[in-house]
């Protein structure tokens, strides 16, 4: 083999929405209400092996607003690649997906929020960038600490 063979590559094959989910359950009513919503936004990614080096990456944003208990609006996206990632050795595969895939796929993500929710009557919702590096170091560390007090509270057999 030559080396241009065994370099490792990352490219894009395919961005596309997988899933949009848009719902106004209070609707006409919640229209009336003069309070400003208290917005909530949740962020996963998930990443399978669809063989011969291609992934596929979703990231998810769910974003939910709130008057009190009632719910002004949900919108969930799921915004998705599949990334053909060749040659890459395992202990750099999982950043990959966890980091630099949902890294390219946020601004997508980004903009279908801020449309949907603007489709729905709302004023846009504009997503703040997100540090996907840092979630990532910070499941690991919780993982860890997971993985240490598990091991410290294993009583020996004998």
């Amino acid at each position: 083999m030559s080396e241009q063979q065994q370099a490792p590559s990352f490219s894009i094959e395919k961005l596309y929405l997988k899933d949009l989910s848009v719902e106004v359950p209070n609707a006409p009513e919640i229209f009336l209400e003069q309070d400003a919503p208290q917005v909530e936004i949740q962020l996963q990614t998930n990443g399978q092996n669809l063989g011969s080096g291609a992934y596929e990456v979703v990231l998810t944003v769910t974003v939910t607003a709130r008057i009190g208990e009632k719910t002004v609006f949900l919108v969930e996206v799921g915004q998705a690649g599949i990334f053909r990632i060749v040659n890459v050795s395992e202990d750099n595969m999982e950043p990959l997906i966890a980091v630099a895939c949902p890294n390219i796929l946020f601004p997508y993500a980004r903009e279908v929020v801020s449309d949907a929710v603007t489709r729905a009557g709302f004023s846009p919702v504009v997503l703040q960038p997100v540090n996907f590096e840092g979630m990532y170091l910070s499941r690991l560390q919780e993982a860890e600490a997971q993985a240490a007090a598990a091991g410290a509270h294993e009583v020996p057999v004998q």
